[in-house]
């Protein structure tokens, strides 16, 4: 397009008149896999992460995959520019809209309040997986894995050898997974 003016006119020999086809599938993804590496390259020097540029890349990918699957995406002249042009407009709305990004946290989400029935539920559960292991089994259970102790110090506590509390405590566990399957 050449600028007399300020008016633009279309030079002929610039090729933009001709009717670009619709790409296919099979075209797009063979040229996008063509500029990745680039398009990644440049996306990490703009965002300075290597999180946030494959997440550009991908969300980029996905976008063009969309339209070129429902054949509403044009063989482009400069392929490259126009998918480069999508991912910067990706990482643009970024920037302008900071509520879409994820952010991270040292802190954990509060959890939702059920009235205590969760709490209930795992409780009944739990005792109802206890009652079918006998003492020795239930008590290797609750040494081991509620309270966290060793298999030493729980036989320690239970006057039994390490051994006998682990084999107590893997009898039990068997037992809980095919009480919870059956």
């Amino acid at each position: 397009m050449e600028n007399h003016g300020g008016t633009c006119t279309r030079d002929p020999r610039d090729g933009l008149d001709d009717v670009h086809e619709p790409m296919s599938p099979a075209e797009f993804d063979a040229g996008f896999t063509a500029d990745m590496p680039r398009l990644r390259r440049r996306l990490l020097a703009l965002t300075g992460n290597p999180h946030d540029a494959d997440d550009l890349v991908q969300e980029t990918y996905l976008r063009l995959s969309r339209r070129a699957r429902a054949r509403n995406l044009t063989s482009q002249r400069h392929p490259y520019a126009y998918t480069c042009a999508v991912a910067l407009n990706l990482l643009r709305d970024s920037w302008q809209h900071p509520s879409r990004r994820e952010s991270t946290t040292d802190r954990l989400p509060e959890a939702g309040w059920d009235g205590g029935l969760g709490t209930y539920e795992a409780s009944a559960t739990a005792l109802a997986l206890l009652n079918v292991l006998s003492p020795k089994e239930a008590a290797a259970v609750i040494l081991v894995d509620l309270v966290g102790l060793t298999h030493d110090t729980a036989g320690e506590r239970l006057g039994a050898h390490r051994g006998t509390v682990q084999r107590n405590r893997m009898r039990a566990l068997a037992k809980m997974r095919a009480a919870l399957a059956g």
